[in-house]
């Protein structure tokens, strides 16, 4: 059960990598305006906003990384509360989809941790 909790650790760290490069370098471009489904002016005008929260993401990743790496459960599973947390605001005031992407492979790798 380690293992598999471990390696969704993982994957969800790898997700925030992607996140990151989404917002932080797509965000304005014509494939992340199209992943956000944004015009080009609303991308322009909100571009700092977006990398901000991109970098946020790869400090997750990273954190999340040496957390499961190190190895510290408590702060696996502290940093794994937080993704699911955060998932959860995003996808109620943001995108539904961020209940998918973002908190359910943290919910789960959470519980893995816990059980």
């Amino acid at each position: 059960m380690h293992t598999v909790a471990f390696i969704i650790t993982l994957l969800v760290a790898v997700a925030h990598l992607g996140f990151f490069y989404l917002e932080a370098v797509l965000w304005a471009k014509p494939a992340g305006r199209r992943i956000f489904g944004m015009k080009k002016e609303e991308a322009e005008a909100t571009k700092v906003l977006a990398m901000n929260q991109g970098f946020y993401n790869a400090g997750v990743a990273v954190l999340l990384a040496w957390a499961a790496l190190a190895p510290n459960p408590p702060a696996t599973v502290a940093l794994l509360a937080f993704v699911v947390a955060m998932g959860v605001v995003g996808g109620v005031t943001a995108k539904g989809t961020i209940l998918l992407l973002q908190a359910l492979p943290a919910a789960v790798a959470l519980l893995l941790w816990l059980v």
